[in-house]
């Protein structure tokens, strides 16, 4: 198993399949399945992006649908919190709170149950990757919303070249890899 953190980085984001065109033309869409059908990469990833956050008392994991479940509630257990998913419009069963946000090809909007996060809330925002940074900044308002306080983001996988970092505030951004 590798040691060290560019060791890390190049092993996982050798378990990563890019698909190019993939869902519109000209997106090189980053495939997490094969990552996650390796045994050794699925551990090393959970431990990767647990281990900034061990220590700074996270009381909720926010995942971002749809593959930020896969990590994110796995996250949530290692950092002994609790874990909330953020869907898209019409998938949660309860009373919902709405946001739209701008990503990489087109809009989109996010719901989270108007209950899921209590007030003063230490929150996690987790997504397998970030891009323009779009869905974390609408996870962040939504959280924000129901007076949650957002410690930091956690990604798998950052698109360094879209910058998507720079439009979020400016607190704790873990990637594991930078692409």
């Amino acid at each position: 198993m590798p040691s060290q953190k560019n060791n890390i980085s190049e092993f996982l984001l050798s378990k990563i399949r890019t698909i190019p065109d993939f869902p519109k033309p000209g997106i090189q869409f980053k495939d997490i399945t094969t990552l996650l059908a390796d045994k050794e990469a699925l551990k090393l990833t959970s431990q990767e992006l647990a281990k900034p956050f061990l220590n700074k008392n996270i009381d909720i994991v926010v995942g971002l649908e749809s593959r930020g479940f896969l990590f994110g509630a796995h996250l949530a257990a290692l950092l002994d919190a609790s874990f909330v998913p953020v869907r898209k419009p019409g998938k949660l069963p309860a009373e919902v709170i709405s946001e739209s946000y701008a990503l990489e090809y087109g809009m989109d909007s996010l719901e989270m149950h108007a209950d899921a996060i209590p007030k003063g809330a230490r929150v996690l925002i987790h997504d397998d990757l970030i891009a323009t940074g779009g869905t974390a900044a609408a996870a962040s308002r939504l959280v924000e919303r129901l007076g949650g306080e957002v410690i930091g983001y956690s990604f798998i996988i950052e698109l360094g070249f879209l910058k998507g970092r720079d439009i979020l505030p400016n607190i704790q951004i873990e990637s594991i890899m930078v692409v």
